[in-house]
């Protein structure tokens, strides 16, 4: 079905094997192995014929035979983001999260991190992946990633007063970070975005306070 559909858009565009493999970026070989259902193309690889061939995703894979629709956006995820302590933040890419493409409307853009530690537990698991939109200011309240002195970002529940801002963790174990009016400008004290989705693994769901036994808790 995948690559009937396939050669049909191809052959709509006027295009051969070897005139799409040149504008997606794979060989003509491949190309005939998309089209033959030998072979399925990586999300990248479904993104970029999405775009060519104007199409949804869901269109593309035979999934819906309505053609127009929203391809997903693709976020960048960022390494880890500490829920305990500051800690230097991991800027390499680990890995990515899909979006609803139109969350990007008013020019709006995220990121992602994966959350390190046990601070904003039990709404936040180690391991879990934050998706934050990207932003300088928050309201009251708002669960964020702030960057401290310039380089520490931290993960935590935002919450401003006349003197300052609170950085405050869910878990009672932890202590709130208070920082003065002073502080947030000369340190600096800056926020890079608020929290929009938690994405979770199933299997990475346990409390930080049951032991871990191997193969099960005791």
């Amino acid at each position: 079905m995948v690559g009937n559909r396939v050669k049909l858009l191809r052959d709509e565009l006027g295009l051969n094997q070897e005139g799409l493999a040149k504008k997606i970026g794979v060989s003509p070989s491949a190309v005939g192995m998309y089209e033959r259902d030998l072979r399925e193309a990586n999300d990248d690889i479904k993104l970029r014929m999405c775009d060519l061939f104007n199409c949804s995703m869901d269109y593309l894979t035979g999934k819906s035979d309505n053609r127009k629709g929203n391809n997903p956006a693709i976020v960048l995820i960022y390494g880890t983001i500490p829920a305990g302590i500051p800690m230097e933040m991991i800027e390499d890419i680990i890995d990515t999260e899909e979006i609803d493409a139109n969350m990007l409307k008013g020019g709006k853009e995220y990121f992602g991190l994966k959350v390190k530690g046990n601070s904003m537990y039990p709404e936040y698991l180690d391991g879990d992946t934050i998706i934050l939109e990207k932003l300088d200011n928050v309201e009251s309240g708002t669960d964020a990633v702030i960057m401290v002195n310039g380089n520490d970002g931290t993960f935590k529940r935002v919450f401003k007063n006349e003197n300052g801002i609170i950085l405050q963790p869910l878990n009672p174990e932890f202590q709130p970070m208070v920082y003065t009016n002073e502080q947030i400008e000369k340190l600096p004290i800056r926020v890079i975005g608020k929290v929009v989705e938690l994405r979770r693994k199933k299997w990475k769901i346990k409390s930080p306070f049951i032991k871990d036994c191997g193969f099960g808790y005791c």
